[in-house]
């Protein structure tokens, strides 16, 4: 068998809509278009959780956050875990990541999740005993991708223990913006000839009218952390051509934009006017009332009650200071896009693309005016739950074109292995996608489960915000966990959300069958691993 190479494009908070290809009227992208004409795109791609490090813990590993272990941002993968990279490893893949991870902790910064609640009085286990679970690794093996470690340990990155989660080779793109660190810092100051100014206090402008975390950094565009990725990614490529082809590849190149803060160099920074872009419709019909979190959101913007924390969402209600972030989120894809371009270039150029899988994708989305908020949260808005998903390979059976088949990050590490001839782990989960990208099948034959756990109690919750959605053919119903109250939305008649129709009389019987099928998609997500070792 002919093993392809596989060569994964991963961004970080791109909605499903912010390609040319998907039919965005004003965004040009037009080497991710190239991508998507000569193989297939999904319409409907879901993430199993719209927060970074469970979706992407939810890509490596086949898994349910609720599985994995990864139910929110600050809880690293553990690293016993079974990745579908590890399964390529082992078949002799060579294995690199480029960019962003996010498979552990960016920061040292404490947790904001409230202490267990325990009876006073009672003495507390012993530490190696705190947890349900005992820990077979050292802790400072989950500080790879810790900022602060880096600062004070220039040798920080030489210590990281490979391989990584089945990465045999890393270079790290820690944070956002122009404010990146670990390989990628390494590489700033020895272009630099030393420290370069970061940050809003050095950048070259601010966005419009005060538009929230909206900047032109300092750093030109040959130094961003974008150029970096894709020169970066170049270099294994020809590392690996040089030493011959005897062995298949899979490489991640993960770009750590288009997320917030909204700061894109150079040219990039106006190649889009604010008037020119495109809110989403419920930008100016928004339905404040549709669920409590949203109602408190309007009521504190309202208010004037600033965003607690920078990675919260917010309202913003204002037209020109909307179409001003999503002008320099627009700015921040199209630089991602002349990146995929000088990537693919080099694939041409090394003789690779005739046998390597390309395939492009985002960890989740970002509301960017969806009924006037910014940035990500537990409302499961298409806008933050569904992510463009290009897949172009060298065997034209697996070329359908566009297909609105439902379909789900949890697929991919499957879809991958099959396609290396490879059987999976016990325990994965999702379907092989081969079928459908073949044509031969028009649904990967189970609705999409979603889940989001927050780290932390807000918008309006006492304790941690817990959510299950469901998405099939036509509807979407999410439940938050503790609450009378929950969502479902028509996605044919009302593509955007607009009506709640939960307390619908009519839709009744409706809701009730879907309440069914999510407790059924629950259980069909359950834990099959490990095998049973006898039979009683």
């Amino acid at each position: 068998m002919n093993r392809p190479n596989f060569l994964f494009f991963i961004t970080d908070q791109q909605r499903y809509d912010h390609a040319g290809y998907a039919g965005n009227p004003v965004l040009r992208t037009p080497h991710l278009d190239g991508i998507a004409r000569s193989g297939a795109w999904f319409s409907r791609f879901f993430v199993a959780s719209p927060t970074c490090m469970s979706s992407r813990a939810s890509l490596m590993t086949g898994r349910m956050p609720s599985l994995h272990g990864v139910r929110f941002n600050g809880l690293p993968l553990n690293l016993d875990s079974v990745t579908f990279v590890d399964l390529l490893r082992a078949a002799g893949y060579r294995t690199a990541l480029i960019g962003k991870s996010h498979l552990q902790g960016m920061t040292e910064a404490p947790s904001l999740a409230p202490p267990p609640d325990w009876e006073e009085g009672l003495r507390p286990p012993p530490a190696a005993l705190g947890e349900a679970r005992r820990t077979s690794h050292d802790r400072g093996r989950y500080s790879a991708e810790m900022a602060q470690c880096w600062e004070r340990d220039a040798r920080h990155g030489a210590n990281i223990a490979l391989p990584y989660y089945g990465f045999d080779h890393v270079e790290f793109c820690l944070g956002h913006g122009d404010q990146v660190g670990g390989h990628y810092l390494q590489w700033l100051r020895e272009r630099a000839g030393g420290e370069i100014g970061r940050g809003i206090a050095h950048a070259r402008a601010l966005g419009a009218a005060g538009a929230p975390q909206t900047y032109q950094p300092q750093l030109p565009e040959e130094w961003h952390p974008t150029r970096f990725v894709a020169e970066r990614t170049i270099a294994c490529l020809e590392r690996w051509a040089a030493a011959g082809r005897q062995r298949p590849f899979f490489l991640q190149c993960s770009f750590p934009d288009p997320h917030h803060p909204f700061t894109p160099p150079g040219r990039y920074w106006s190649m889009y006017s604010p008037e020119e872009v495109q809110l989403p419709p419920s930008f100016r019909n928004p339905n404040r009332s549709a669920i409590p979190p949203v109602q408190l959101l309007w009521e504190e913007y309202e208010a004037g009650v600033p965003p607690k924390r920078w990675t919260f969402p917010f309202v913003c209600g204002e037209e020109a200071l909307a179409r001003e972030i999503l002008a320099k989120t627009y700015g921040q894809i199209a630089m991602i896009d002349d990146a995929l371009g000088s990537v693919l270039e080099a694939l041409e150029r090394l003789d690779l693309t005739e046998n390597t899988v390309l395939c492009f994708l985002s960890d989740h989305g970002d509301y960017l005016g969806d009924h006037g908020l910014m940035l990500k949260g537990p409302m499961h808005y298409q806008s933050v739950i569904r992510v463009p998903f290009v897949w172009r390979d060298p065997n034209p059976r697996y070329r359908c074109g566009r297909t609105d088949a439902l379909a789900s990050v949890l697929d991919l590490a499957r879809t991958v292995l099959a396609r290396a001839g490879l059987q999976p782990f016990n325990g994965i989960q999702g379907a092989n996608l081969l079928p459908i990208l073949a044509g031969e099948r028009r649904d990967r034959g189970w609705p999409v489960l979603i889940e989001t756990t927050t780290q932390y109690p807000f918008l309006g919750f006492d304790g941690l915000v817990s959510v299950a959605t469901l998405i099939d053919e036509r509807w979407r119903l999410s439940v938050w966990q503790g609450r009378p109250w929950g969502e479902l939305y028509d996605l044919r008649d009302d593509p955007w959300e607009m009506k709640n129709l939960w307390a619908d009389p009519a839709r009744r019987a409706l809701k009730n069958s879907l309440l069914l099928k999510l407790v059924h998609a629950i259980q069909d997500h359950g834990e099959t691993s490990p095998c049973p070792l006898s039979v009683s």
